[in-house]
């Protein structure tokens, strides 16, 4: 009896952390257990209110809405192809269809074209090369949805050789100009603290004017969209998802410190490389539609405009690296064909998809990089940022400079470029 009073006595206490810590485990599966819980009865609800609810609500009153968008125009010897997409809530049949009010044999559609989806319109119709065209679409119902095609221009046939133009087209405007503009950086290390503000003003200037630029060729494309995924929804959501990947990654390669993203003037210098990058895919894709569409004209006026206006971009690359080390040129060679290389990829699905949504996601995509990235530039602009005081100075007149030459620079090189 003594010796298990010992053998008691001799155990520690355990104290009030250990218990803690055994208490932990249990505590965690307890709460993911409710948490999955709960996350089953919603959707149970949900399920079952979209069941009954659906059926216990009355038909909607009134005629059909119908909605159609062409989304493609595919022109061939004799025959015109239209990817039509069914934008309304309700089905849609295509009865008849006339091009400058003949009739005209159609060839698919024969079925109702269910909401969301897409059929494709065949009609046999011996076009003329250059001329304006008018599509007719009559619904089963006696609706009248046209397409106007303001000059009739052969598709150019998908292949090794149209792939092999818009890559070299996409060099041209991306790659080339991009790595022209970062070879400046030698001769901009010469300029003092004053003037490396400056050119970071500058940097802000030619972001801003980009992201402007994208918004008005985002709502432009809306409108030629059908809606049916969105329209101009697309480009906030791209510009949402961007924003928030890139500040991701900042924060990631922050915490990390790692030489490739670098400290300071390296990472944000990729961070502009990425943001300019997205945005030259866009431009890319833009590049490749108007290609398809017969409306860009290739030649040497184009690429010396894309040339003088995309080096602006490879002075915004390397106006961070100015206090940095001299970096190497594996690494700046990096950085051009992060911004650049994009195009060759973006006018490469111009020219093969032509979607109208697919280039408002890639535009919003570019806008929220840019917005990110002049998130970041935006405090070494400051003339005094004292953050232990709580004193923060607004930009002085050589930043407000800086950014107003650096929008009407990319606004005097924007006018070169013939397409």
């Amino acid at each position: 009896m003594s010796e298990r009073a010992d053998i008691e006595t001799e155990r520690e206490p355990v104290t009030a952390p250990e218990a803690e810590a055994n208490r932990a485990p249990a505590s965690g599966w307890r709460g993911w257990a409710s948490t999955v819980t709960v996350v089953l009865l919603l959707g149970l609800a949900l399920a079952a209110l979209a069941v009954v609810g659906g059926r216990s609500l009355p038909e909607r009153i009134g005629p059909p809405v119908e909605e159609l968008a062409v989304e493609q125009v595919r022109l061939s010897p004799g025959r015109m192809d239209l990817t039509v997409r069914n934008a309304g809530p309700d089905p849609v049949q295509v009865a008849q269809v006339f091009v400058n009010d003949a009739f005209v044999d159609v060839r698919g559609g024969e079925e109702p074209i269910e909401p969301r989806r897409s059929t494709v319109l065949t009609l046999d119709y011996p076009w003329q090369e250059g001329q304006p065209y008018v599509v007719s679409m009559l619904t089963s119902t006696g609706l009248v949805i046209e397409h106007e095609i303001g000059a009739a221009v052969r598709t150019p046939t998908g292949g090794r050789d149209l792939f092999a133009v818009m890559a070299l087209l996409g060099t041209y405007v991306g790659i080339v100009p991009v790595v022209l503009g970062m070879l400046l950086l030698p001769v901009l290390r010469r300029i003092g603290k004053g003037g490396i503000r400056f050119l970071l003003a500058v940097t802000v200037g030619l972001l801003i004017f980009l992201a402007v630029d994208a918004v008005f060729e985002g709502f432009e494309l809306g409108d030629r969209s059908g809606g049916a995924f969105g329209g101009v929804s697309l480009l906030a959501l791209g510009a949402i998802l961007a924003f928030l990947g890139l500040t991701f990654i900042d924060r990631w390669l922050h915490r990390r410190g790692d030489p490739a993203g670098g400290r300071g003037g390296g990472r944000l210098a990729l961070m502009i490389a990425i943001g300019i990058g997205l945005h030259n895919l866009g431009e890319g894709l833009a590049i490749g539609s108007a290609y398809a569409l017969g409306e860009l004209a290739l030649g040497a006026a184009l690429v010396i405009g894309f040339a003088l206006h995309n080096t602006t971009e490879g002075l915004a690359i390397v106006s961070p690296l100015l206090a940095a080390q001299r970096p190497g040129v594996p690494r700046l060679l990096g950085l051009g064909l992060i911004a650049g290389g994009p195009a060759i990829l973006g006018a490469v699905l111009g020219a093969s998809v032509g979607n109208a949504e697919l280039s408002l996601l890639l535009l919003g995509l570019g806008i929220g990089a840019i917005a990110q990235v002049v998130v970041q530039i935006a405090p070494a602009l400051r003339t005094t940022d004292d953050r232990a005081t709580g004193t923060v100075a607004a930009m002085d007149a050589t930043a407000i400079l800086g950014v107003a030459v650096g929008v009407a620079a990319m606004y005097a090189t924007g006018l070169l470029v013939l397409a």
